[in-house]
């Protein structure tokens, strides 16, 4: 039989009944969580712009049974990690289905508030979960300035304009207004937990103290609900339905192969400095 004949073959008959399948949608939140958008990919960058598409797609399936989410994220910006997260649940709570969440390598900080959006999480025994905190760093160049004869110029209005100014000495002051703003961030993410995992967490001191742990060893704390992988536990709970995985839409200069080389190297040593935090 030629390819021709086996495609041919394949068609429905005239007025024969195609039945369709139950979908289970896939969204893949794989990257470091950033506002700045890539010219280049909407994989690697998980942000509320990069994922609206994917996320419309996945949730707008007619015989939709589930949504799973494959979370492989080190964190990253608090604010975008809960502009996707809230958006996930309000695609799940307008259509009334279920949203898994599976983690991969790590789903840690901005990642594991991803995690929260869905309904049950299921982790990987080598995954590293967690990192319940909040982190920020920068660099201190004013003894640079100072050795090579650089005056440093910065005019502002109001005290606090130029807070953290890495080309000024550090200032106490300075350091604790970020404090007490790493404060208050860390007790909208611990609320979020709370509320997304409710009673399925124990009682435990190491649990917001910004640890990490592998799939086990969440599981015992209530951080995720047991361990598997997507095609493992998708297949147990939905074994009738098809799996769709759910893709965004490819930038412009990506689909072109255009894009600016020192930016995209910039940006690939930042991700590179927080994947490594977790050995990865």
């Amino acid at each position: 039989m030629s390819r021709k004949d086996m495609l041919i073959s394949r068609l429905p008959k005239l007025g024969e009944r195609v039945e369709r399948k139950d979908v289970v949608s896939v969204v893949k939140l794989h990257g470091v969580i950033t506002s700045q958008a890539s010219p280049l990919a909407a994989r690697g960058v998980i942000n509320l712009a990069s994922t609206e598409s994917a996320l419309k797609r996945a949730f707008g399936h007619e015989r939709l049974k589930a949504v799973a989410l494959q979370i492989n994220s080190p964190g990253g910006a608090p604010t975008q990690s809960s502009l996707v997260a809230e958006r996930i649940r309000q695609l799940a709570d307008e259509k009334g289905v279920p949203v898994l969440a599976f983690t991969e390598d790590v789903a840690a900080s901005g990642g594991y508030w991803l995690a929260c959006a869905a309904d049950e999480i299921y982790a990987h025994r080598t995954s590293l979960v967690g990192s319940i905190g909040v982190i920020s760093n920068s660099f201190g160049f004013a003894r640079l300035l100072e050795r090579f004869g650089i005056e440093r110029r910065l005019y502002a209005t109001g005290e606090g304009k130029s807070r953290l100014d890495p080309f000024s000495p550090e200032r106490p002051e300075d350091v604790e207004w970020l404090n007490k703003l790493h404060a208050q961030l860390q007790d909208l993410f611990v609320e979020w937990v709370k509320q997304r995992r409710g009673d399925r967490l124990v009682e435990s001191d190491e649990l917001f103290t910004g640890d990490v742990w592998l799939g086990q060893k969440a599981v015992e704390l209530g951080l995720v609900d047991g361990v598997g992988n997507l095609r493992e536990i998708v297949g147990k709970r939905y074994p009738d339905a098809e799996i769709v995985v759910a893709e965004p839409r490819k930038p412009l200069l990506a689909k072109l192969g255009v894009g600016a080389p020192a930016a995209a190297v910039l940006e690939a040593v930042q991700h590179r400095s927080l994947w490594s935090r977790f050995g990865l």
